[in-house]
C-alpha cells in the first residue's frame, strides 16, 4: 500500500527550552536555537560542562559548534569553548545531527497568506525536530523554503502520518489560531485503512481512557474517565478491508491507532499497534496506512469558513 499525490541525541537536549531564532549569519536559517542553563559544578570551562551535561554528544562536536559561533551566552554573543563555568549562565546553542538521514518524499503547499500556511506532509517526515531529525523535518524545510523563522505549527501528527498540518506565519496572530485548537473550534478528519469490522454498527464512537503506556512511546487503554473519543465511519469496503473516516473528538497521543487496534481493527502497517514491529517502522514500501485528510474551521481574523482537503490518497 503506497500514498500518491495528485496535485538519539540525549534526551535532555530534545527537551530544552526554544526561545526565538537568533538572526545569526553563522546559523542555518531552518535552524532554531535550544537553551540550557548550566548547573552548579565545578567544571573548568563552559565546553567541560557541556560534554559532561550531554554525554552522548563527542567532545569534538561541541568543539567544532564553538568554532562555528553556534554556542551564544545570555547576550547572544558567541561564546568561546575556554570561557570559564558560570554557575546559572543561560547559554543558546544549535543542535546538529552528524549525517541526518535524508527524507525521500516531499510536502506540498495547500494555502498560504501573511497568517496562515496549510501543508500537505508525506508519511515518515516528522513535523518539528526531534531524535535523530533537525533538518529532515517538516517546519525547517518550510522554514528554510520561505526564509521565516517566525513559522511554527499548530499542531502536530505522527511521523509516519500524512496529511495536513498548518503553521502560523507570524507571532503576531499565532494566538488567534492556537486558540481554535485549546477551545476545540476546528473540525479534523482523518482516513485509514483497516480490516473490516462486520460486528459493528456505523457509525461508531470509541470512548475509552487513554494514559502513557510501557514502554513510553505507547499508549494505553485503561478502566477510568473517559478522555478519548473518535467517531468512526466507514467510507467503502473492499473484500476484507475498509476506508474509514476517523474523526477525534479528543487529541490524546496515537488515539486513532489505539481505538482501532483495540476494536480489532489495527490501522495497515503500524508498527506499534497492537504489537510493537520495529521491522516495519521505516520501511517505504509499508507507510502507516493514516491520512489527515481534511480540516474544518471558522478563520478568526475574517470570519470565513475555512475547508481544506490533502490531496494525497491512500492507495489500496
Amino acid at each position: 500500500m503506497q500514498i500518491r499525490s495528485h496535485n538519539n541525541s540525549v534526551q535532555k537536549e530534545l527537551n530544552s527550552h526554544k526561545p526565538e531564532s537568533l538572526n545569526l549569519q553563522s546559523a542555518p536559517p531552518h535552524l532554531k536555537p535550544c537553551t540550557f542553563v548550566l548547573p552548579h559544578g565545578h567544571w573548568p570551562t563552559v565546553l567541560d560542562c557541556l560534554c559532561d551535561s550531554f554525554p552522548a554528544i563527542h567532545r569534538q562536536h561541541w568543539l567544532s559548534r564553538f568554532e562555528r559561533e553556534l554556542v551564544l551566552d545570555n547576550h547572544r554573543q558567541p561564546i568561546r569553548h575556554d570561557r570559564p563555568h558560570q554557575t546559572g549562565l543561560r547559554i543558546y546553542y544549535f543542535r546538529e545531527i552528524a549525517n541526518e538521514k535524508e527524507i525521500p518524499f516531499y510536502e506540498s503547499i495547500l494555502y498560504m497568506d501573511e497568517h496562515l500556511l496549510v501543508a500537505d506532509k508525506p508519511h515518515f517526515l516528522p513535523v518539528t525536530p526531534s531524535g535523530d531529525y533537525v533538518s529532515q523535518t517538516l517546519l525547517s524545510r518550510l522554514i528554510a523554503r520561505f526564509q521565516n523563522p517566525e513559522l511554527q505549527p499548530l499542531h502536530r501528527i505522527d511521523r509516519h502520518t500524512a496529511g495536513l498540518v498548518l503553521f502560523s506565519v507570524q507571532k503576531k496572530t499565532r494566538g488567534l489560531y492556537q486558540a481554535l485548537f485549546r477551545d476545540q473550534k476546528i473540525d479534523k478528519c482523518y482516513e485509514a485503512i483497516a480490516p473490516a469490522l462486520p460486528q459493528l454498527s456505523f457509525p461508531h464512537t470509541r470512548a475509552t481512557r487513554i494514559v502513557r503506556g510501557d514502554p513510553f512511546f505507547l499508549s494505553q487503554e485503561v478502566d477510568g474517565e473517559v478522555n478519548a473519543q473518535t467517531i468512526i465511519d466507514v467510507i467503502e469496503q473492499r473484500g476484507d478491508l475498509c476506508r474509514y473516516a476517523l474523526q477525534p473528538v479528543s487529541g490524546k497521543k496515537h488515539q486513532l491507532r489505539l481505538h482501532m487496534a483495540a476494536l480489532g481493527a489495527p490501522i495497515c502497517n503500524d508498527a506499534l499497534y497492537p504489537v510493537v514491529n520495529d521491522a516495519i517502522a521505516d520501511d517505504y514500501e509499508k507507510p502507516l496506512q493514516l491520512l489527515a485528510s481534511d480540516v474544518t474551521f471558522v478563520d478568526p481574523l475574517s470570519g470565513t469558513p475555512r475547508y481544506f482537503k490533502s490531496e494525497l490518497r491512500l492507495d489500496w
